[in-house]
Formats: structure tokens, sequence, C-alpha cells
């Protein structure tokens, strides 16, 4: 395998967490996604409780009042995002490996052994993994999976100079419609054409 690394935005209900833990153990490299959370956490200076409460939160003026402040003056959201940046940049660092969501492919624009792939599909197909996958009661799916969307994208827009989902941010946009395990192998197809 080359020296890639693969980067995964994706819809709620997409199926890019799966997608991007099973393209790692295929590839025989590491995965991050919340697990990049207790990286972080392992620096000291934030506890895991507090890098999960302040994970993927945008920036906002009532969220800056109310979210906590430091001596250096950020918002304790915008600081968890300082350490996830140089986290991901510092495993990085350490050869191939999966970073699920977290602005990565913001994160890592500057390297250019990197894939970036953007997980999508229809309501319906969200709809059905978010309550077979994660246990979303059947009336809450799909105000679930708007609102976990709508947090995203405002977080992603909030961090890069982008906009989250849009297909030009990214080498592949995939639809997961066609089954987890086929996109899977259809990255694993482009990296050997890269």
């Amino acid at each position: 395998m080359k020296n890639v690394i693969i980067t995964i935005g994706r819809e709620y209900g997409s199926g890019g967490h799966y997608i991007g833990k099973m393209l790692a153990e295929q590839l025989n490299i590491p995965c991050y996604d919340k697990e990049l959370l207790v990286e972080v956490a392992k620096g000291g200076e934030y506890s895991q409780e507090m890098v999960e409460k302040n994970d993927e939160k945008p920036n906002g003026f009532m969220y800056s009042l109310f979210g906590g402040t430091s001596s250096y003056g950020l918002p304790l959201n915008q600081r968890v995002f300082l350490a996830q940046f140089e986290k991901v940049r510092e495993l990085a660092e350490k050869g191939p490996c999966v970073f699920v969501g977290r602005c990565a492919d913001y994160v890592l624009s500057d390297r250019e052994n990197v894939l970036n792939v953007f997980i999508y599909t229809d309501m319906e197909t969200k709809r059905q993994r978010v309550i077979e996958y994660y246990g979303v009661p059947e009336k809450k799916a799909l105000e679930t999976i708007k609102k976990t969307n709508k947090k995203r994208a405002e977080y992603y827009n909030f961090y890069t100079d982008k906009k989250w989902g849009n297909a030009s941010n990214y080498h592949l946009s995939i639809d997961s419609k066609i089954g987890v395990e086929k996109v899977v192998e259809l990255i694993k197809k482009y990296i050997e054409l890269m």
C-alpha cells in the first residue's frame, strides 16, 4: 500500500464511521474517530470528558459567552479544536492512517499523500442506518440526522475556509447506498490508481 492518509468526511447515517474502520482494518493501519479524543486527552491538558463535551462544537457568540474561556482568551471549544488539529498532524507524521471527521482534510491540506473522501447518501438510507446502527428511535431518526448534520456543517464551515459536503473539497464523494463494503473497495481501488 502507498503511504496514503485517508480522511473521511461523512453525513450522519451514511456509514462513514464503519467505512473508516473497515478500510483501516483491511489496510492494516490505524483509524482515528473518537479515538482521536482519547489521544488529545492523553496530552494531559484536558480531561477526556472535557474533550468529548467540546468535540465538534462550532464557535458562536452565545457559546463564547457561556462556554468558558481561558487565560488565553479562547473559548474552550476552540482550544479543544486546536489540540485536535495538532494531534491529527502528529499522528499523520507517524504514517498511513484513516481519520474520520474532525476537519482532518483541512488540517492536512498541505500534504500531498492525503486522500479526502466524503460519504453521503439519501435520507431514507440514513434513517434506516441510524435506527439499526445507533439504536435511534424511529420517531426521532429524521430529527437526529438533521440536527447532527447541521452541527457537523457548522463546525466544519466555522473552522475551515470550505463548505461541508461540497464535492470540490474532496478527491472522492461517494453515495454509500451501494453498501459499506463496496465503498471500501472503491476507496481501495482509488488508492491503487494514485
